[in-house]
């Protein structure tokens, strides 16, 4: 037994279980809270409406007469009170539903889209010598070589949640939206792996942290105006990179069931879809999932094409500054680590207003259009992108 604990690497280990809580517990929860009050709010704009903007401290809850009105933070503890009423509702559980998968189809949403975190590279590597643990550790839970096969292997098993959820409720307008959702999740996987392709074959490799430290010295994907992005072959390459970029946007959204490809739990058809008879927490289970799958989609669209946890033009300003802003494998000062970390969730906070801009103005497809989009379009697109990106490599090779 001392020998096995001998074994384990208890720095390591810490800095793990410390990476673990960070990311879950304190960034990705409330960050899907927020995303709620987030679309909320943005919804409330577009529609010269209010929204959420009163939410105060609940002491009533406590016996008191009178809640505690906050009006100048602009009803930022409206996620708490979401969170508590779903807590407090009432757990019904219809009689005629097959009762144990009705139960785990909410949790088989939520954890595949967890789980696929760990490989996601929130930032490049903080220095916590200071604190007694050794050398820079890198920031993500598991630095895999394999990060977008595994985060697609994972992520696919959302579907199954969605699936059990229109099965299990034994009813007719959930057992349709879990019939779209299998549907349209099959159809739209095809085009979001082969978008990917294109980045992978310029990167080289499929260690998501590398792409990001590649693009931190060398330009974005997206936007190569430093390093070797200004070379020829990098701008010659920014075609099939567009057109990948947009394939893959467009197949997130359908992947992630946000309008105008929310098929599944359309209102106007379907009740609400797969969750008609859920309540309480096994149905806010099922918005955590949504928004936590959007949020990591989004965090993989970053890393592959807009530089990751990389500050925009890093290398420039390190050199007008005096200051490091790039990353340096081993010598990372712990401020340009926070500065990296920063960065990233800014970057996802942006893909999320994008996500929320787009749900409240454009209108939903009609599921033909939703099937004919996902494999007469996108997946004859996104495979000849990639004939297209192999003939431009060979053409132009990268240095």
């Amino acid at each position: 037994m001392q020998s096995i604990l001998a074994s384990f690497d208890l720095p390591l280990l810490i800095a793990s279980l410390i990476k673990i809580v960070f990311l879950v517990f304190l960034v990705i929860l409330p960050m899907v809270a927020y995303s709620v009050y987030a679309e909320r709010r943005v919804s409330a704009i577009i529609q010269d409406r209010v929204g959420p903007n009163r939410t105060g401290i609940p002491l009533t809850l406590l016996g008191f007469k009178k809640d505690i009105q906050i009006f100048g933070i602009g009803g930022l503890l409206q996620p708490m009170a979401d969170g508590l009423k779903f807590i407090l509702k009432e757990d019904f559980t219809p009689r005629s539903v097959n009762t144990f998968y009705y139960w785990l189809a909410p949790c088989l949403t939520m954890v595949p889209a967890l789980m696929t975190a760990a490989v996601m590279p929130f930032g490049s590597e903080l220095d916590l010598s200071w604190a007694g643990l050794g050398a820079p550790f890198k920031m993500v839970i598991a630095d895999l070589n394999v990060g977008p096969l595994y985060m697609f292997a994972i992520s696919s098993l959302g579907v199954y949640g969605i699936v059990l959820a229109g099965w299990a409720s034994n009813s007719k307008y959930p057992f349709l939206g879990g019939v779209r959702a299998s549907a349209q999740m099959i159809s739209y996987e095809i085009s979001l792996g082969l978008s990917i392709i294109p980045a992978i074959m310029i990167f080289g490799e499929l260690n998501l942290g590398k792409m990001s430290a590649y693009q931190d010295a060398n330009g974005w994907l997206l936007l190569p105006f430093w390093g070797e992005g200004l070379s020829l072959s990098r701008w010659v390459l920014l075609i099939p990179i567009v057109i990948s970029f947009v394939v893959f946007s467009i197949s997130l959204f359908a992947e992630t069931n946000r309008t105008p490809f929310d098929l599944p739990e359309c209102e106007t058809e379907l009740v609400a879809g797969y969750h008609t008879e859920y309540s309480s927490m096994k149905f806010a289970l099922f918005f955590l999932g949504e928004y936590a799958a959007m949020i990591i989609g989004s965090g993989l669209a970053v890393t592959l094409f807009f530089g990751g946890w990389s500050i925009p033009f890093g290398p420039l300003l390190s050199e007008w500054t005096g200051l490091q802003f790039h990353y340096e494998a081993g010598n990372t000062p712990f401020y340009t680590g926070l500065l990296h970390i920063g960065t990233f969730f800014a970057k996802i906070v942006g893909c999320i207003i994008f996500f929320v801009w787009v749900r409240w103005t454009l209108p939903r497809f009609r599921f033909d259009q939703l099937m004919k989009l996902g494999w007469l379009v996108f997946f004859e697109v996104a495979l000849l992108n990639v004939f297209l990106t192999a003939l431009l490599l060979w053409l132009v090779p990268l240095k």
